[in-house]
């Protein structure tokens, strides 16, 4: 009986030595209850416990991903669009994430979703397509102030997908087409007003020099010539024509 006692003795240590003793992965903190009363946190590493005293809360620091599930919204604008987004959170103070709320992951989730509907429906459809960034900042201050006081850190939130109405896409698509169609059209004004100033400018300076408007015209015949070799080309001086404009003038100054 005497030989066994140490025994007992010995595997009894060896079990409250196996309770105690725990260890914490680099990314992982444990908060540790005394007889139902916050003591401290333990960081990573191996440290002991007093078993049934202590009661233990692991804690992963790493970063968190939630998928927040698609929602419809109303926009300012009245229109019904769909929304999924992505949050990312860390665990700051471990001890006030497990004091000062039950499921920090579900009460986050649903902080981050319900700030999303909101922000959403205080924008415009097209203000969500072109300044999505500026509201992934937006919604991530605003939950970030609402999880502070859990001991949680907002990384960031991402809008992933927005789902607008096929009625809206297809006028969308109409608009976007017409204002395609208009930008076109104003290219092409452009084009021809550029054109006449050009063309305006080189008459003014063939006009200047008879001799420049004379070489152009037999080289405009000389072309046409070559295109169409059926074709009959009349050649007027440009003498003659200025003559008969003279006459033309004078007749008219006559008549008058």
């Amino acid at each position: 009986m005497l030989t066994i006692l140490p025994l007992l003795i010995l595997l009894i240590l060896i079990a409250l030595l196996s309770a105690s003793l725990k260890m914490n992965f680099e990314y992982q903190k444990s908060v540790i209850f005394r007889l139902g009363r916050f003591s401290h946190v333990r960081g990573p590493g191996v440290y002991l416990t007093i078993p049934i005293i202590d009661q233990i809360k692991q804690v992963d620091r790493r970063t968190i991903t939630v998928d927040i599930e698609s929602q419809d919204t109303v926009t300012k604008d009245s229109v019904t669009v769909g929304v999924n987004a992505v949050l990312y959170y860390r665990i700051r103070e471990p001890e006030k994430a497990i004091i000062r709320v039950k499921d920090y992951n579900f009460a986050t989730s649903q902080a981050a979703l319900t700030t999303l509907r909101n922000i959403i429906g205080q924008h415009k459809l097209d203000e969500l397509l072109q300044e999505r960034d500026k509201i992934n900042s937006r919604i991530c201050e605003i939950v970030d102030q609402i999880t502070n006081p859990w001991g949680i850190e907002i990384e960031r939130i991402e809008i992933k997908n927005l789902e607008i109405p096929k009625p809206m896409q297809r006028a969308m698509a109409k608009e976007a087409e017409a204002a395609r169609e208009k930008r076109a059209r104003m290219i092409k004004a452009e084009s021809e007003y550029e054109s006449t100033i050009k063309l305006t400018q080189a008459a003014q300076e063939i006009a200047k020099s008879p001799v420049a408007l004379e070489l152009r015209r037999i080289q405009m015949i000389a072309e046409i010539g070559t295109e169409q070799n059926t074709t009959t080309i009349l050649m007027i001086p440009s003498d003659i024509l200025s003559l008969a404009k003279d006459v033309s003038q004078s007749i008219s100054s006559s008549s008058e």
